[in-house]
């Protein structure tokens, strides 16, 4: 075969086109020279430019590349204030982007097959930079020469790098020519000729240079071993012409019967913005976080990246799904099984008692069965810590893939430790990865599964009407007497349990955060909800897809001068009564002491009208599907970015006949605004916490809000009777 006998497109478009897989490998396999000037010199670069190297060099085929180094500002004024010779200065700076930060397989591989390839003649690096009356530069063209054993070839130039960034993430493009179509083979000569001028340093205004001593630290980092010529075929297996060659005669039986592991279904067509993501965590090399907001196809596009890896591994690959609870398995389980998986079911339910059995046999059948040997396990985040599923996860051979929802719970202590090099590939799927006050665990996650792939927000999601636009009403309520002189003094005991830390930064030790979720208690159950909620409901007592959402907490009455007396009734019994007794709504609660059963019914019900609200705790940040609610009514305060984002997301999913959604949102503060001119500095000072952390979430709320006036002039009163701009600028000077 030759490359004339390659479908081979006129342009290829990094977001539209598998660049690697439908141009390099294809053609490169038919290659006996390769000839490419590109971007910046990198160990980045060097991993992305041995894909599709493998055959061509098993083949006997000769590899030419030109890079240009990456000089930094103290690089140029040195080399014109002739400081150090400016080959050193290059060389140094060449020196600087050879990292050891790769220790993936694949990477790892592929820079030992690179440095092999050097150390036997086959590859060779020049370096290039301009050099003329302006001064020294870089030189940023990139093209290629692609040639076969018959002497066809085809080149190629345009905006697209050597880098992973380029290949996977932006949106690149790169036009191509081959000689055999008329008048395109006078520009293959044009760019075979100019890439020879270069090679040879004949070309006016630029230096190209070989520097022995990048080569010589390039083996002697990067070779461990024999090459391996077939990491190509490893990375990317693909039912193809060039990987067909290489199937076994079990492979040819397993593969006509069908794939045996996951594939995007042919009723499911993926967004760009989602094949986008897909693409940049290969790019990443099967590692990195899907950063999307609640509502866009977090799932879908996981299972995506899924049936991805496991298309690329000839399905020889074991999936480790995490989810924080046992309905979020559920939901998860529905989408696996129509992505073409049968996955093993592990948490503690009746129905899945013998899940330890299961999964035992699947681990060995994987081991000794061709067929068998996609394996998909999905648990909730404790049975994930079993000591019986770790142990299993031990024992699995093939490549593990785990795939971490609401992935910001891992950052805990709990979870984290059992992050580690077992999981060759790695993905976290989150609305908000970032932890609140926990930059150590925030950086666990960032360090094990890498970059953000892509950062869908929620703003971006209602542009493009992947979410619902939303009115959003801030209610103000107040503090009773006994709950203010509560919180003030629990306030006043929290001040004296600060701590320092390794960081030199203050915070609470365990009393202090014992006392804080007391206090905030407070706030989240404040009496003046109650009568508030009622009014707020009233015109809605005829409306269906209602959601009143509590919080996990008991209401302190007026006369009550002991607010932890286990008198104090729930908050949600108290909503409750007040929509079904008083206002005659039918209503249901919504909790975990609902079972999985129950929950699925009212649900039913809700979505059929039958229920006109759903009174519950947790349920939106625990991931429920309730894409049906219109109106939200928030009693539940809380500070937590990462919580009120997710309610917010959730409230906004599409549905039919809904074209917007509205959220009432119950604002605590200390004492009636009208009232704070009589505050001494010291009060108000006080008072100051609990507002700014109120008024950090009317501020995100109404900023995409459809009528976010409603929510500024909120805002501007508070920051005016608080003087909270003044301390604002006095903090900037």
């Amino acid at each position: 075969m030759s490359l004339k006998d390659q479908h081979i497109k006129s342009e290829y478009r990094s977001l539209v086109d598998n660049v690697i897989q439908d141009f390099y490998l294809p053609l490169l396999h038919e290659a006996t020279l390769y000839r490419r000037a590109v971007g910046f010199f990198s160990s980045s670069s060097l991993i992305e430019i041995s894909k599709g190297v493998g055959d061509m060099a098993r083949n006997g085929g000769k590899i030419e590349i030109i890079a240009s180094p990456y000089l930094s500002d103290e690089d140029i004024e040195a080399i014109h204030t002739g400081y150090d010779n400016r080959e050193k200065i290059i060389e140094n700076a060449l020196m600087r982007q050879l990292t050891d930060q790769y220790t993936d397989y694949f990477s790892v591989e592929r820079l030992n097959l690179l440095a092999n390839l050097i150390a036997d003649g086959v590859m060779d690096i020049r370096i290039a930079y301009t050099d003329n009356h302006h001064g020294l530069g870089m030189y940023h063209e990139k093209m290629g020469i692609i040639e076969d054993f018959e002497g066809n070839r085809v080149a190629f130039s345009g905006s697209m790098n050597e880098s992973r960034t380029a290949m996977s993430i932006n949106y690149e493009a790169i036009d191509v020519f081959c000689d055999w179509r008329g008048e395109e083979a006078e520009r293959v000569n044009l760019k075979e000729n100019a890439f020879t001028s270069l090679w040879n340093n004949v070309e006016p205004n630029l230096q190209v240079l070989e520097f022995p001593k990048i080569s010589k630290v390039l083996i002697e980092k990067y070779r461990k071993k024999e090459p391996n010529f077939d990491i190509d075929h490893e990375q990317f297996r693909k039912r193809d012409k060039i990987y067909v060659e290489t199937m076994t005669k079990e492979e040819w039986k397993v593969a006509e019967a069908g794939p045996i592991g996951p594939r995007v279904p042919y009723d499911i067509e993926l967004h760009d913005y989602q094949k986008q993501a897909i693409s940049a965590w290969v790019g990443e090399n099967y590692r990195g976080i899907f950063d999307m907001a609640t509502g866009t196809g977090k799932t879908y596009t996981g299972l995506g990246a899924i049936a991805k890896l496991s298309e690329d591994l000839r399905d020889d690959l074991a999936v480790i799904i995490v989810a924080p609870f046992k309905h979020l398995v559920e939901q998860w389980v529905e989408d696996i099984r129509r992505f073409n998986m049968s996955p093993i079911v592990a948490y503690g339910d009746p129905e899945y008692k013998d899940w330890k059995k299961k999964l035992s046999k699947a681990v060995l059948d994987q081991k000794i069965r061709y067929d068998k040997k996609f394996l998909c396990v999905i648990c909730t985040n404790a049975t994930f810590t079993n000591q019986f599923l770790q142990e299993q996860i031990s024992k699995i051979k093939a490549p593990i893939l785990l795939v971490v929802d609401e992935a910001h719970n891992f950052g805990a202590k709990s979870y984290s430790r059992f992050l580690d090099d077992r999981f060759t590939y790695r993905l976290a799927l989150s609305a908000t990865l970032d932890r609140y006050r926990d930059e150590e665990g925030t950086a666990v996650l960032y360090n094990f599964f890498g970059k953000k792939c892509i950062e869908y927000t929620l703003e971006r999601a209602i542009e493009e009407k992947k979410l619902t636009p939303y009115k959003y009403h801030p209610i103000l309520i107040y503090l009773s007497d006994i709950e203010l002189e509560s919180y003030e003094e629990l306030s006043y005991e929290m001040s004296k349990c600060l701590i320092k830390g390794k960081d030199g930064k203050y915070k609470l030790n365990k009393r202090g955060e014992i006392l804080a979720l007391k206090r905030s208690r407070i706030v989240a159950g404040a009496i003046q909800k109650l009568d508030a909620l009622k009014k707020a409901i009233e015109p809605y007592k005829n409306d269906n897809n209602i959601l009143v959402y509590c919080g996990a907490t008991r209401v302190i009455e007026e006369t009550d001068d002991n607010p932890d007396d286990e008198s104090d009734i729930r908050q949600i019994e108290a909503v409750t009564k007040i929509l079904g007794n008083e206002l005659g709504m039918s209503v249901a609660r919504f909790t975990s002491e609902e079972n999985m059963e129950q929950r699925s019914m009212i649900k039913k019900h809700f979505q059929d009208g039958d229920l006109q609200a759903i009174v519950a705790i947790k349920c939106l940040d625990e991931g429920v599907n309730i894409p049906s609610i219109r109106t939200a009514f928030i009693l539940a305060s809380t500070t937590n970015p990462k919580e009120y984002i997710q309610r917010r997301g959730r409230v906004l999913r599409k549905a039919p006949n809904k074209s917007f959604a509205e959220i009432y949102d119950f604002v605590t503060l200390p004492r009636p605004l009208d009232a704070v001119s009589g505050l001494t500095s010291e009060q108000a000072n006080r008072d100051k916490t609990l507002v700014e952390n109120e008024l950090a979430r009317i501020i995100e709320f109404g900023r995409l809000a459809m009528n976010s006036m409603e929510a500024n002039n909120l805002i501007w009163q508070i920051k005016e009777v608080y003087h909270l701009d003044e301390i604002e600028e006095e903090q900037m000077k």
